[in-house]
């Protein structure tokens, strides 16, 4: 919701106005000069919508504003224009309206496209979230990055690298959507108040890397060539994508870093494939390439890529994790009920190159159990189990 500025208005009073942490507001309007608002400037109130009302008989702008819980100024700040004097039967008001339930819904086949359309949304109500593209896929989707917070510490999240474990992607959008909530309500997750990490952490959050082959599992092989005659044939012509793991070019992504990459490569198919295939040379794909910029410019204190499923969190590499990494971990495992694994006969992965290369925490949280995609009745589980690793890794950090 927008507001325009009039004489004295500050960035305090509309904090007051609309019962908002100040720190929202000025982080929702990067635009400003907090501190010298001028008259007809724009200013963006997270977590508001305004929403028509027709006028009644016996209406005024005194009992309009005592119905919704909202102080008279609030509808004079959105409708400029109006004497308030002189109200008429029918007249069409601007009211604010607090925002107070999901405005995104995870649901069965979550493809990139919903995503997109659920991040906008979210980006809209809540400006204060930071939204950029750190890439592109080879078909040249978008790979978006959110961040949410002003704090000094940074903590990373990532899902759906693997195109098969797509139910990840929900997962974080729908936590995204419970966590601004829980700041512009001044409320909390499991008795947890929000607000303070917003202070103290910044998230980053890249809720599907590999957009190209999420799609092709839920939907099926491209229009485009050469991908669809090259998807098919790598799949033994079968329309069946539902094992498929890799992204368009038959390139398993969490096989792509360099951590002991040549190992892996070793014992792994030697061309393109639905999985496992590592490439001829780490970070050879654009969504690998995506990542691991995004992590060399950061200064991430800790890093979570989910994945799909075993219901066990992976958290070591050859030593070079830090001693404090087991007690987070074992937080991690405490809040979901999941099992922590040291180590594990694997290379190349993420988790396993910030390991290697920051010497921080880096964890791969396999959620849910079964066979791979995992069945959308298992999402509100996977969520409830899941909703504790997330607020975790807020407050071990």
């Amino acid at each position: 919701m927008q507001v325009r500025v009039r004489q004295g208005d500050t960035l305090w009073y509309y904090s007051q106005l609309f019962g908002l942490p100040l720190m929202l507001l000025v982080d929702s309007n990067p635009q400003l000069n907090p501190g010298a608002l001028q008259i007809g400037q724009a200013v963006n109130i997270p977590g508001f919508a305004a929403a028509s009302y027709e006028v009644q008989p016996g209406d005024t702008m005194w009992t309009i504003a005592q119905r919704r819980g909202l102080s008279v100024d609030a509808l004079l700040l959105l409708n400029p224009g109006i004497d308030p004097a002189r109200l008429s039967i029918g007249q069409t008001l601007a009211v604010p309206q607090r925002v107070t339930w999901r405005i995104v819904q995870a649901r069965d086949g979550y493809t990139s496209s919903m995503m997109l359309a659920d991040l906008q949304r979210l980006t809209d109500l809540y400006p204060f979230v930071r939204r950029r593209d750190i890439g592109a896929s080879v078909m040249n989707k978008p790979i978006p990055e959110l961040r949410i917070g002003r704090g000094a510490k940074q903590v990373h999240w990532n899902a759906s690298m693997h195109a098969n474990e797509w139910i990840t992607t929900p997962v974080l959008v729908q936590f995204l959507n419970d966590y601004l909530l829980a700041l512009t309500n001044w409320g909390n997750i499991r008795g947890l108040e929000l607000l303070p990490f917003y202070s103290a952490i910044t998230l980053s959050v890249v809720p599907m890397v590999n957009p190209d082959g999420v799609d092709l599992v839920i939907d099926g092989p491209p229009e485009e060539e050469p991908y669809r005659s090259s998807v098919l044939e790598m799949n033994g012509g079968s329309a069946d994508f539902s094992g498929w793991k890799a992204n368009i070019r038959g390139v398993d992504l969490n096989d792509q870093f360099p951590a002991r990459w040549e190992l892996e490569a070793e014992r792994r198919p030697k061309e393109p494939s639905p999985r496992d295939y590592p490439g001829t040379a780490p970070l050879t794909e654009p969504e690998s390439q995506a990542i691991a910029a995004l992590t060399r410019e950061s200064d991430f204190a800790q890093v979570l890529a989910f994945h799909t499923q075993g219901e066990v969190i992976y958290w070591g590499f050859l030593g070079y994790e830090p001693d404090y990494a087991e007690a987070w971990v074992n937080e991690y495992a405490r809040v979901s009920g999941y099992t922590p694994i040291r180590y594990v006969d694997s290379y190349a992965g993420y988790k396993d190159w910030f390991i290697q290369d920051w010497r921080r925490p880096g964890f791969t949280v396999e959620l849910g159990s079964g066979v791979n995609p995992l069945p959308w009745s298992q999402f509100p589980e996977i969520y409830e189990e899941t909703l504790g690793i997330l607020l975790a890794s807020l407050y071990v950090t």
